[in-house]
């Protein structure tokens, strides 16, 4: 789908939408009780019914009406016979190996466009040393368990996403484990958004060191119905009208939320007050709007960077290769990236989206300010399929078509 955006300004209020991670975990905390429980708050993005095919895979039947999810039945110690497709989500495919592996058969996972390629050697290496099967190849994926209560070592650096894989599937075993995380612990938050989803369906671990959590074996989730918060991660792109000239006010938004990604406020205030230094080690989702944004102002130099290699793209080199489209030459390292602020261009060539929801969205942010086309456009179905229609309604001026 291809993009066309006019030179416009943002000005009006508009709601954010639900939150994809707590979706991902309030959907696996409600299907994993047997419910029935109503989950509020879903918007059908690619995401979501990935997690919702991977329930199905465990036996949950679920119905969708509007933005509520009802579930009921299932059986996390079911090993699906049919291969299960997690589609592109990286947090659908790290939060099911472990629930995979609680049964005793053979399951096959499969994924699109670059999901296999993440990275998954922390499972691997978990059961290499229990002697679990996980094997791979260019599309597939093959697990076998069972687990076993025990000592689990995972390495903090690569992606929460392993610690609360772990967290949903341990307290289901007979006794209880330790998760031990070598430090540094990146995107904690994320492993507080779990715990905090899991409390409200009955299932709990604790801190017993800043790296160390234990969690209770023998545990049961236990229905009840949820709404989902709004998502502090989406809400970056549409308050960053605001450092463009707009007037955008976001409702639905929870201020005391766990989401580590509403950093972007005070970011954003480093923003437009000089040229700063931000570190996105704990927010790795917020690298390409900022990159945008630093592009549009005073310039930036973000840190703590690396992991925006293993998103959907390798999103700062897509962003600093669509922000050379714009007249801005970005430096990338191996942990950090350096944008420059100037005057931005005009691009002579289509923009690329990459395939990536979250480069779409901050290109979009740019070319309302100095107009263009984007090739792509339709990733933002992956996480915010109604973003092109909430920008519509501040005033942007956006044509979308099918190529």
């Amino acid at each position: 789908m291809k993009a066309v955006i006019k030179p416009s300004t943002a000005r009006g209020a508009v709601a954010a939408p639900a939150s994809k991670s707590m979706g991902h975990r309030a959907l696996i905390c409600a299907g994993l009780s047997g419910g029935p429980c109503r989950v509020e708050g879903i918007l059908p993005s690619e995401d979501m019914l990935a997690t919702l095919d991977c329930l199905s895979a465990l036996g949950v039947e679920y119905d969708w009406q509007g933005d509520t999810v009802t579930l009921r039945g299932g059986s996390p110690f079911t090993s699906p016979k049919e291969p299960v497709c997690c589609r592109e989500s990286g947090s659908t495919l790290r939060f099911f190996v472990p629930l995979f592996l609680l049964g005793k058969q053979k399951v096959t996972l499969t994924g699109k466009g670059r999901l296999l390629e993440r990275p998954l050697e922390v499972y691997q290496n978990l059961c290499r040393e229990r002697t679990l099967l996980f094997g791979r190849d260019e599309d597939k994926l093959y697990v076998r368990g069972p687990f076993q209560p025990g000592l689990y070592t995972v390495p903090g650096d690569v992606s929460s996403q392993f610690v609360s894989g772990l967290l949903f599937a341990l307290p289901l075993l007979e006794a209880g484990s330790v998760i031990s995380i070598t430090p540094p612990v990146e995107s904690r938050p994320y492993i507080e958004m779990t715990r905090q989803i899991q409390k409200l369906f009955g299932v709990e671990s604790v801190w017993t060191d800043e790296n160390t959590l234990r969690v209770f074996g023998a545990q049961e989730y236990q229905p009840r119905d949820v709404r989902v918060e709004g998502d502090w991660s989406n809400a970056a792109f549409l308050e960053g009208f605001n450092l463009l000239g707009g007037a955008v006010q976001v409702e639905n938004l929870i201020e005391d939320s766990l989401q580590g990604d509403k950093i972007y406020r005070e970011y954003y205030k480093m923003l437009q007050n000089g040229c700063p230094t931000l570190d996105i080690s704990q927010c790795p989702d917020l690298g390409p709007v900022l990159m945008a944004l630093a592009a549009a102002g005073n310039g930036a130099t973000l840190t703590g960077t690396r992991r925006l290699a293993l998103k959907e793209s390798d999103r700062a080199a897509a962003m600093a290769e669509e922000l050379a489209k714009l007249g801005v030459a970005c430096v990338v390292g191996e942990d950090t990236v350096t944008v420059p602020g100037g005057q931005l261009k005009a691009p002579q060539v289509p923009l690329d989206g990459h395939n990536d929801h979250r480069v779409v969205m901050a290109l979009t942010l740019l070319l309302t300010r100095v107009g263009g086309e984007m090739e792509g456009a339709q990733a933002v179905a992956k996480s915010f399929p109604g973003f092109f229609d909430s920008i519509r309604s501040l005033g942007i001026s956006v044509e979308t078509r099918e190529n």
